[in-house]
């Protein structure tokens, strides 16, 4: 049972569950948006409607909820994409990029000491 305490206890597996859980809630917060965007495209274009659940090419009745999902996930990836991936990538560069910075500094300034005791002039 200790084992199985242990797995349980990880903070890998804690995280996990946290990401799940926030991924869950964050796609029913994009397909609302989907939603929201395609009846908004809609209302632009005329009345465009894209329920495909009625089209039938070839006798395949399943070719319109395949479009439906098809547009509902380019829509999603893009949001995903500009709207957390983009922003994310920004936001790493900019904080990452320093922290390089000061690492690098503060890695010539222990070059410089150990330079100094070697050359014997760290004497006291």
């Amino acid at each position: 049972m200790k084992g199985f305490k242990d797995f349980l206890m990880r903070g890998n597996l804690v995280e996990i569950a946290t990401g799940l859980i926030i991924a869950t809630a964050f796609a029913a917060v994009v397909t609302a948006f989907t939603n929201f965007l395609l009846e908004a495209i809609g209302k632009v274009t005329g009345g465009a409607d894209f329920d495909f659940d009625k089209l039938e090419i070839l006798g395949f009745k399943t070719i319109g909820p395949f479009l439906t999902a098809l547009v509902a996930f380019v829509i999603m990836a893009a949001v995903v994409y500009f709207g957390v991936i983009k922003p994310y990538q920004h936001m790493r560069e900019r904080f990452v990029a320093k922290e390089e910075e000061t690492t690098a500094e503060d890695i010539e300034l222990l070059r410089e000491i150990r330079d100094e005791l070697r050359a014997g002039r760290g004497k006291i």
